[in-house]
């Protein structure tokens, strides 16, 4: 058993669920209360070659993919691409007052999600998508906490030690 030596480990908290018919469309809601720190899903990505990034924008597909620096083999020079959360990580809603926030992981190819505070049972469980919107906010109005830095350098990419 060689290989699974060489796996990652894709954690998905118990509480989680994916709930349709919301105000903001699909979103995942905790089942029951999560303390704050806690790692709530890691989900590999699909992680699309620069030059298909044009195509891409002309599809749903693009509305539920993150930035993702790639270091050019040539050049050595970071450009940022589009990846693909698999599992529930493309699901996560926007929010400013966002309750989870997650790192990029570019060696392992993942994103890891954690609470960044305690979440209760019932609430939905939000990220923040950045300053930069493309739609109408369903929680305009409230103030921003935290932030999100989409132009993160290639070397701080790394998942967080427990």
């Amino acid at each position: 058993m060689p290989l699974l030596s060489h796996g990652i480990a894709l954690e998905r908290h118990q509480a989680l669920l994916l709930v349709s018919g919301t105000p903001k469309g699909r979103g995942v809601f905790a089942k029951s209360a999560i303390p704050a720190g806690t790692i709530i899903e890691t989900c590999p990505v699909l992680i699309f070659p620069l030059g298909d990034l044009e195509r891409l924008k002309a599809t749903l597909v693009d509305q539920y993919s993150y930035n993702w620096p790639v270091r050019d083999a040539v050049s050595g020079k970071v450009a940022v691409t589009q990846a693909l959360a698999l599992g529930l990580g493309s699901m996560f809603n926007h929010a400013r007052d966002q309750n989870v926030g997650f790192r990029r992981d570019g060696e392992k190819e993942v994103i890891v999600y954690r609470t960044l505070r305690d979440v209760q049972a019932g609430e939905e469980l939000c990220i923040s998508y950045g300053a930069h919107l493309w739609f109408e906010e369903v929680d305009a109005g409230r103030e921003e906490v935290g932030e999100w830095d989409e132009e993160l350098p290639l070397e701080a990419i790394r998942v967080d030690k427990d």
